[in-house]
C-alpha cells in the first residue's frame, strides 16, 4: 500500500471513529455524540414514557427520573419556582418537567398527572389537589374594643396572631410530601357590605393598621378569611412552589354597635 493510499486509510478510519457514537435524537434539532447528554432536548409524555420503559440492566442501561422544573438551586437552600402549565400529548393539562438520565439533566418534557403517575413522579398538580384538601388553621379574629362591643364612628381595631407556617406531612405515591402554609394575606369582612385586603395582620390599639368605623347602629358580623400561599419537598428535597393559593373562610362573629351620646356633667364641688 502507498503511503498516500495508508493516509486516506488512517483519515477514513478517524473519521469513523469520531462518527460511530454520534446518533440523531428525534425530539432533536440535531446530531450529538454521547458526551453531549446533558444538553437540553424537548420529550413529549409519550417520549418520555418509552424511555421509562427501556430503561434499566434489561434495556438501555440507563435510569431516568422527572422532577419539575426547577432554578439552578437544586440543594433545598432556595424556592424552586416550578409549576409551569403545558399541554401534553395524552390530551390533559400537564406540567414542564425536567428530564434526567443517570442523574444528569437531559432535557425536559411535559407530563399529564396520569403520565406521570404511570411513571412513579409526584407533579404540582399533584400536591395541589392535596393542599387544597388537607384543613389549614383559620385566622381567629381580635376585635377591639374587647367584649365584642363598639361604638358608632370609633375606629374598630381587627387584628390577628395567624402569621407562621404551617406544615403537614402526606403521602403521594408512596412518597413522604411535606407541604407548608403560609398566611401571605388577609381578608377583613367588617359587614356585608365592606371589606378590605392586606397582607398585614392588623394589630391592637394604637399601634393596629387595620381599623373600620361602623356608622351605623345594630349588629354586624365581621369575618377573617386567610389566603395561604404554600410550597412542598419530597423526601426532603428542595422546596417547589405550589402553584396556586388556598384561601380558608372564617367563622363570623356577632358585634354589636351602639349609639354613644355625649353627656354634660357639672364639675365637682371643690
Amino acid at each position: 500500500m502507498t503511503r498516500i493510499a495508508l493516509a486516506i486509510a488512517i483519515a477514513v478510519g478517524v473519521l469513523v471513529t469520531v462518527a460511530a457514537p454520534a446518533h440523531a435524537d428525534p425530539t432533536c434539532d440535531e446530531t450529538y455524540d454521547l458526551g453531549g447528554a446533558s444538553r437540553t432536548c424537548e420529550f413529549t409524555g409519550s417520549q418520555t414514557s418509552a424511555l421509562f420503559a427501556g430503561s434499566g440492566a434489561n434495556g438501555d442501561g440507563h435510569v431516568y427520573t422527572v422532577n419539575p422544573q426547577c432554578g439552578a438551586d437544586q440543594q433545598g437552600q432556595a424556592i424552586c419556582h416550578g409549576g409551569q402549565p403545558c399541554f401534553s400529548d395524552d390530551g390533559q393539562p400537564g406540567w414542564i418537567m425536567d428530564l434526567y438520565r443517570d442523574g444528569i439533566r437531559y432535557g425536559q418534557t411535559c407530563l399529564s398527572d396520569t403520565q406521570a403517575d404511570n411513571l412513579g413522579a409526584i407533579t404540582p398538580g399533584m400536591v395541589l389537589r392535596q393542599f387544597k384538601s388537607i384543613s389549614w388553621p383559620p385566622s381567629p379574629l381580635s376585635i377591639q374594643p374587647p367584649g365584642l362591643k363598639t361604638a358608632v364612628n370609633l375606629p374598630t381595631y381587627f387584628y390577628t396572631d395567624n402569621t407562621r407556617p404551617s406544615t403537614q406531612t402526606v403521602r403521594i405515591l408512596g412518597q413522604a410530601v411535606e407541604i407548608e402554609a403560609t398566611p401571605a394575606s388577609y381578608v377583613y369582612r367588617f359587614d356585608d357590605a365592606d371589606a378590605v385586603q392586606t397582607q398585614s395582620p392588623g394589630g391592637p390599639y394604637p399601634r393596629g393598621d387595620v381599623t373600620h368605623s361602623y356608622l351605623y347602629e345594630g349588629t354586624a358580623n365581621p369575618a377573617l378569611d386567610t389566603v395561604y400561599t404554600g410550597r412542598y419537598r419530597v423526601n426532603n428535597g428542595p422546596w417547589i412552589d405550589i402553584p396556586e393559593t388556598l384561601t380558608v373562610t372564617g367563622t363570623p362573629v356577632a358585634l354589636t354597635i351602639v349609639e354613644v351620646q355625649p353627656t354634660l356633667v357639672a364639675p365637682a364641688a371643690p
